[in-house]
């Protein structure tokens, strides 16, 4: 659910029109390397290996599966970039077993880097769209569960989740995600409508939140989020 939807700059000039036309070996791995020299976590690192972005992108951009950048998905949206996947994971430091939550599904790609690194545990996701939901169901793992509805009210009945994630700018913490986060549990979302930052949240005996840099998400719609997904970020770049 991450972005606009626009394409970035000069993407729109290299359609493919459904034309597969390259092996993604080569890219992948300099992708790899690249969040490698980050200083990404090698269990990040191993789970994006494992999980194809091509798999997760239309076929008309199925050669751009390996650059760093967002990818529209349709219905306005667009599947994260790489490095952005990678950084929200980091920061949400999902261990084995983790009962997850995510608020955006989009293509169901950030999802299953989460399934893998959850192993036997279970993602639960929630899309706005009722389409994105349907692709994503098809292309997900078995751990990950898709819904759709309003994900600033997060899912309840599945509740309490060791790890929290959201792919979409909200104006505070919704409080229902805070009260669905487990006492010692994660929660990795971006704040903000205009000037936008990335923020790791941890319930222990308090609630910490720390910033981790400038982002530009679209926005979350919902009763805890905005009215309107107008006036969002134009796409997911993580600023050192």
């Amino acid at each position: 659910m991450n972005d606009p939807g626009q394409p970035t700059a000069g993407l729109a000039s290299r359609r493919l029109d459904g034309k597969q036309t390259m092996s993604l070996e080569p890219e992948r791995i300099s992708l790899l390397q690249s969040l490698k020299r980050r200083g990404i976590s090698e269990r990040v690192l191993s789970a994006m290996n494992t999980v194809k972005r091509e798999d997760y992108v239309p076929d008309k951009w199925h050669d751009y599966a390996y650059h760093d950048e967002p990818l529209p998905i349709g219905n306005g949206q667009t599947i994260s970039a790489p490095h952005m996947v990678a950084i929200m994971c980091d920061l949400l430091s999902v261990e084995p077993s983790s009962n997850v939550l995510e608020v955006g599904t989009g293509s169901g790609y950030h999802a299953a880097v989460l399934a893998e690194l959850t192993g036997d545990g279970i993602v639960y996701t929630i899309e706005r769209f009722e389409r994105l939901a349907q692709e994503a169901r098809r292309r997900v793992p078995s751990n990950v569960i898709v819904t759709t509805g309003d994900g600033s009210l997060g899912f309840a009945e599945k509740a309490p989740f060791d790890r929290i994630l959201v792919t979409c700018s909200a104006p505070d913490i919704p409080p229902p995600l805070l009260a669905q986060l487990k006492g010692g549990g994660r929660m990795v979302l971006p704040l903000g409508r205009g000037l936008q930052e990335l923020y790791l949240v941890c319930k222990n005996h308090e609630i910490t939140k720390e910033a981790h840099g400038a982002v530009a998400f679209v926005l979350l719609v919902g009763k805890y989020g905005f009215s309107e997904a107008r006036g969002g970020g134009r796409a997911n770049r993580f600023r050192f």
